[in-house]
């Protein structure tokens, strides 16, 4: 049969599985797949991390490097994230430059962690206007099985609780933890198929998938970012609900990330 004929047959059965409260998977609509978090997996980096949430697997890897501050924030470290879509993950990513999936991906991450302010940037200043820490957040997608946006923001978060800073090996005194808020942000995402919103979609679910949305909430339940995909929508009643579920499913993840 060809892909689109699956692509159908898929849809109609995911749809009606929807409609009757249930998943391809046997789970609710509002439940996650078993999450996995192992930090400090990488001994050449300052901070890493593995996730696993259901198949899809994400190692996030961090590097801590002196550079120059930006103009208009003279006295505060900088962070940069990115994301590469490895080939062996699934068979549509390919070798190359960033696409726009993992440019999305590694936005979206790097917007969860920085307005949450998680990562005390002022602190991480050397010398205002001439040196400030550069923590660069590398994601690599192993096996995609859907949900890289949490999967791949939960790696970023353990990696960064892991990290330490360098002084030693610019001789700048003694190698310390990177200064952090002892609160995590935690990210949720949810995809609409027939008219029903699902948590932590698998990867047939993001096929058939018509709007997600991934929204990242603080330890108080404040929204700290939010973005939406696909060309489908929501209706405030659903966006309500969505920020519901994210709070409340965000407590359980936290609990989880710090235990780790």
């Amino acid at each position: 049969m060809s892909a689109t004929t699956v692509s159908v047959i898929l849809k109609d059965y995911l749809y009606k599985l929807a409609k009757e409260g249930k998943r391809q998977d046997g789970r609710t609509l509002d439940s996650y797949r078993e999450i996995e978090i192992t930090p400090g997996v990488i001994d050449s980096a300052e901070g890493s991390a593995k996730v696993k949430i259901g198949n899809t697997l994400v190692y996030a890897g961090i590097k801590m490097q002196i550079g120059t501050p930006y103009p208009d924030t003279p006295a505060s470290g900088v962070i940069s994230t990115s994301a590469e879509l490895l080939p062996i993950a699934h068979p549509d990513f390919e070798a190359g430059p960033p696409d726009e999936s993992a440019i999305e991906l590694a936005r979206v991450v790097d917007r969860g962690i920085r307005e949450s302010g998680i990562v005390q940037l002022d602190k991480l200043c050397i010398t205002p206007n001439e040196k400030v820490w550069m923590c660069y957040i590398d994601l690599h997608i192993i096996d995609h099985d859907g949900n890289l946006f949490d999967a791949c923001s939960l790696a970023a978060l353990a990696a960064i609780y892991n990290t330490t800073v360098p002084n030693a090996r610019f001789e700048l005194g003694e190698d310390c933890p990177l200064p952090l808020l002892p609160e995590p942000p935690i990210s949720c995402t949810f995809v609409k198929y027939g008219g029903i919103i699902v948590a932590d979609p698998a990867i047939e679910e993001e096929q058939v998938a018509e709007a997600r949305i991934t929204v990242a909430t603080d330890e108080k339940g404040d929204i700290r970012a939010m973005q939406k995909g696909l060309n489908g929508t929501f209706t405030f009643s659903e966006i309500k609900e969505v920020i519901k579920m994210t709070q409340d499913k965000g407590a359980q993840i936290r609990k989880m990330l710090k235990k780790a």
